[in-house]
C-alpha cells in the first residue's frame, strides 16, 4: 500500500504504472472508514486494474465550523482497514494546502436545482464544496470509475450532475447503504455517538422503513405529519427534515404520480451528532 500526501507524487506514479487499457477505480472519503467504505473498496479492486482511496475531510463543504472540528480523523486506523481490502490500494491523505494551495474557498455550480433541495437549504453552501472538492480529485486522479454510497443520495445525484455539465469521462457507480444490526446507516458521524445513542438512533430507520408501507395508502403530506410527530414525541432527536421526493430532480412529492420513483429522505439530530439516511419508496 503506497500513501501519497502530495498530488504531484500520485499523479507522477499513476503515470509510471497506468497503460491504455488501465481501468483506475477511485473512492473519495473523509476517512473514519466504516464497513460502507469498505465495501466501496471491494468493488473497485474487483472491477479495475488500479484503486485510489483519498481521505481528506474537505473544509469547504461544511457549513458550521464546530461540525467540521469535531469530524473524527483516524488515519491509522483508517490504512489498517483498508489494507484488509488489498495491500495494492493507492492512498492519497492530503493536507489542506496540497488541495487548495490557499485558497480555501468554494467554486459556484449550477447542478439544475439538485443542489437546492434538503441538504442544500439546510446547509448552505454546501453543494458548491463537494462539487469543488470532486472536480480537483477527478482532476488529480483522472478515474475510470468512482464510487459512491446512496446514504448520501443526493450528493450521489449532484455527483452524477457535476460530470455531466463538465462532461467528464468517469462513469460514477452507486453502491448500496451498509447498515448496522439494528438498521443504523453506517456513518463515519456513528463515531461521536456512544453505545446507547447508537442503539436509540435505530428508530431513524424503523421510522424509514414505516414510511415506505404507509406512503403506499397516504400522501407525501400524511406522510410527513406522522414522522414529525413520531420525533416530537422522542426528545432524545431533533428532527431537521424529513423529505419525500421524485430521485431524478429531487422535488417535494405534492401528488404521486406513476412515471416517477420516489424516496424518503431525513436528518436528525441526536445529541448535536447530526445523521442523515434515505429509502426508495417502491
Amino acid at each position: 500500500m503506497k500513501i501519497f500526501e502530495k498530488q504531484v507524487e500520485l499523479r507522477s506514479y499513476l503515470q509510471s504504472i497506468a497503460t491504455t487499457n488501465s481501468t483506475i477505480g477511485f473512492v473519495p472519503t473523509m476517512g473514519a472508514l466504516h464497513d460502507g467504505h469498505l465495501s466501496l473498496l471491494e468493488e473497485s479492486v474487483n472491477n479495475n486494474g488500479i484503486t485510489v482511496i483519498s481521505i481528506f475531510v474537505n473544509p469547504t463543504q461544511f457549513n458550521n465550523q464546530e461540525d467540521l472540528e469535531k469530524y473524527p480523523r483516524t488515519l491509522e486506523k483508517d490504512l489498517a482497514k483498508i489494507q484488509t481490502v488489498s495491500d495494492k490500494i493507492l492512498v492519497y491523505a492530503p493536507p489542506v494546502s496540497d488541495i487548495y494551495s490557499g485558497n480555501t474557498n468554494s467554486e459556484h455550480f449550477d447542478f439544475d436545482g439538485l443542489e437546492n433541495q434538503m441538504e442544500g437549504q439546510f446547509r448552505p453552501g454546501h453543494y458548491d464544496g463537494v462539487g469543488t472538492i470532486v472536480k480537483k480529485l477527478f482532476e488529480i486522479i483522472q478515474p475510470t470509475h468512482a464510487y459512491f454510497g446512496e446514504k448520501d443520495f443526493q450528493q450521489l445525484q449532484v455527483v452524477k450532475k457535476l460530470v455531466e455539465k463538465l462532461k467528464l469521462k468517469v462513469k460514477i457507480i452507486p453502491c448500496p447503504i451498509h447498515r448496522e444490526e439494528n438498521g443504523l446507516a453506517m456513518s463515519s458521524r456513528n463515531e461521536r455517538l456512544s453505545e446507547s445513542e447508537k442503539k436509540e438512533a435505530a428508530l431513524i430507520y424503523k421510522v424509514l422503513t414505516e414510511s415506505r408501507v404507509l406512503f403506499k395508502s397516504k400522501s407525501a403530506t400524511r406522510v410527513a405529519e406522522w414522522v414529525k410527530n413520531t420525533f416530537k414525541n422522542n426528545k432524545t432527536f431533533q428532527l431537521e427534515y424529513f423529505q419525500i421526493a421524485d430521485e431524478v430532480k429531487l422535488l417535494p412529492c405534492k401528488r404521486k404520480s406513476k412515471n416517477k420513483k420516489y424516496r424518503a429522505f431525513i436528518a436528525v439530530f441526536i445529541n448535536n451528532v447530526r445523521l442523515i439516511d434515505t429509502v426508495p419508496l417502491y
